[in-house]
């Protein structure tokens, strides 16, 4: 047993390794999790505004639990599509010479 929880969920379920199936290296997975738990975030902030700029939880979830947790069973669901980004060398450039990346979780 972990913690007060007997079946904990989160960081150790979905297993890493399952989670690390679904992306080409551990460090997309990283960021692929933290993008979605800041949009995750964001709605949540958002809704006494409003506004509904952001997608909520695509998963049951608890009033407790965090949202890179609620990322990450989005992700072992297979709910969530990335894309590709462009090499840099097939880039367009900005204004400044750098190359203009943007990455967007669908």
């Amino acid at each position: 047993m972990s913690g007060t929880v007997a079946d904990p969920t989160g960081i150790t379920k979905p297993p890493i390794d399952d989670l690390l199936e679904k992306t080409h290296s551990k460090y997309q997975l990283v960021i692929y999790g933290a993008k979605r738990a800041r949009q995750i975030n964001a709605y949540y902030s958002q809704l006494g505004e409003g506004l509904l700029e952001y997608v909520g939880p695509l998963v049951e979830t608890t009033p407790q639990e965090k949202s890179l947790s609620i990322a990450l069973r989005e992700i072992d669901q297979d709910l969530l599509i990335t894309e590709a980004l462009p090499d840099v060398e097939d880039t367009p450039k900005g204004p400044s010479g750098v190359p203009a990346v943007e990455t967007d979780i669908i």
